[in-house]
């Protein structure tokens, strides 16, 4: 079992930052692929950025990218979003997922950190 614990939301102003973290435990992580989704109000929830917790390699949504950046501190077992130049339509619920490196689907899955940022 993986528990994820998402922090870090809040209100901003567009343009400003926000950086997000997940903390994991119950496990090592060396075999899984952490990925950062978010869900805006009426809206499916869409894929953001993952990062390999072995090596780090990193893959992002194509419109993230430039404005997002995750990375992972493997002593604190925690992953991170900075998410800069935000813009209204980033506001939405966001969520931390795991997943082991040889599976497609998500087994693990945070409670979610709301990002709101106005204009």
């Amino acid at each position: 079992q993986v528990q994820l614990v998402e922090s870090g939301g809040g209100s901003v102003q567009a343009g400003g930052s926000l950086r997000l973290s997940c903390e994991a435990s119950g496990r090592t992580l060396s075999d899984y692929i952490m990925g950062w989704f978010r869900q805006a109000p009426g809206k499916e929830r869409e894929f953001v950025a993952t990062i390999k917790w072995s090596g780090g390699t990193t893959y992002y949504a194509g419109s993230k990218k430039g404005r997002f950046t995750i990375s992972r501190d493997n002593a604190k077992n925690t992953v991170y979003l900075q998410m800069d130049s935000l813009k209204p339509e980033d506001t939405a619920v966001y969520y931390c997922a795991a997943r082991d490196f040889r599976k497609s689907a998500y087994d693990y899955w945070g409670q979610g950190t709301q990002v709101t940022v106005s204009s």
